[in-house]
């Protein structure tokens, strides 16, 4: 709430917060009505919907390859992304904006498929992650090759959305993402429990009647329809996805995936608004892109979340108690006789 209000309040014209609903009621009748409603609350939702999308896809992700280390950066995603955004640009291909989402999916398609392909399609999650890196690199490559290509309208254009902005966002960019919401958060909710079993590894998922493979192809499917109109729309915000999961483990590190999906998607939208306000402010009046400060601030903060050690691997499980006698008229036992038991007729008593 206090990220949200300084995006609504700050820059010039100043709006105190006070006068926010007024400047809302106003519209286009006032100076302030017409900043605050047709130029701050696009770029106030936008920063909500793509930081919940973000620090969603991260989350699935991690969980699905099991490794705190996934994230749409190292698995060529978001690259695939924003070269099927960019190329088009380049290229001076005349396309209606409604295809930028459907090219930012294609791209993103390309490098997820990639990935899986060359990791042998998801049977190992470590070698999912190291091939990742590889086809991000590789697409980052085509997307270098792509600005060497660029004129220098263009080039700026690119290199601004490359990076991550929500510099002159409206409504239309918005409503843009309400059709890949409905298909892809049903999606998500049914995903959450599938997860939380594959985080026992491989072959205890199996046991339980869970097709590991195909399960984290449906993962990174849902990651995609996650990543793709966010990044058609404002670029790859970098490394939200990291910082949100971690976020959530950390402050609530005895639960599973299925509650730390909503939170990591909370965090990410936190992430993303709250870098956004020094963005447009830091060196007003030149704009900054919001990703650079993800990066900047969100990198650091979520290696420290890792090296706390709270929220990690095992957090999701209680250790074990010592073992100690119990009487066998004592909660939970069997009998009324008051001998006790030993350690190893405990253990098979439960």
């Amino acid at each position: 709430m206090v990220a949200s209000v300084c995006a609504l309040c700050f820059g010039v014209p100043y709006v105190p917060p006070h006068r926010l609903a007024g400047a809302v009621l106003d519209g286009e009748a006032t100076l302030a009505g017409v900043v605050v409603t047709e130029l701050r609350l696009p770029r106030l939702v936008l920063a909500l919907i793509a930081g919940s999308c973000l620090g969603a896809a991260g989350l699935v992700l991690q969980e699905a390859l099991r490794n705190l280390l996934a994230v749409p950066e190292m698995l060529g995603v978001s690259s695939g992304a924003a070269l099927g955004v960019a190329a088009p640009l380049v290229l001076a291909l005349s396309l209606p904006a409604v295809a930028e989402p459907v090219l930012a999916l294609g791209g993103a398609a390309l490098g997820g498929g990639l990935t899986l392909l060359a990791a042998g399609l998801g049977r190992s999650p470590s070698a999912v992650l190291l091939t990742g890196a590889a086809v991000a690199a590789a697409l980052q490559a085509a997307l270098l090759v792509l600005m060497v290509m660029a004129d220098q309208l263009d080039l700026q254009l690119i290199y601004r959305y490359l990076l991550g902005s929500l510099s002159a966002r409206t409504w239309g960019d918005v409503e843009g993402l309400w059709l890949w919401l409905l298909v892809v958060v049903p999606a998500l909710v049914l995903c959450a429990p599938v997860l939380s079993v594959m985080r026992l590894g491989d072959e205890d998922a199996e046991a339980l009647g869970v097709r590991v493979q195909r399960a984290r192809l449906a993962a990174l499917a849902i990651a995609v329809l996650l990543i793709a109109p966010v990044t058609a729309v404002c670029g790859p915000v970098a490394w939200v996805g990291f910082l949100a999961p971690h976020l959530a483990r950390w402050f609530n590190p005895g639960a599973g995936a299925v509650r730390w999906l909503p939170w990591s998607a909370a965090w990410g939208a936190v992430a993303v608004t709250a870098a956004d306000v020094p963005a447009r402010l830091a060196l007003a009046p030149v704009e900054t892109p919001a990703g650079a400060w993800t990066a900047l601030l969100g990198v650091p903060a979520g290696v420290a979340l890792m090296r706390s050690g709270r929220g990690g691997r095992s957090g999701g499980r209680k250790a074990a108690a010592p073992a100690r006698g119990l009487r066998h008229d004592e909660p939970g036992t069997c009998g009324a006789s008051p001998r006790r038991v030993t350690k190893t007729g405990t253990e098979d008593a439960r």
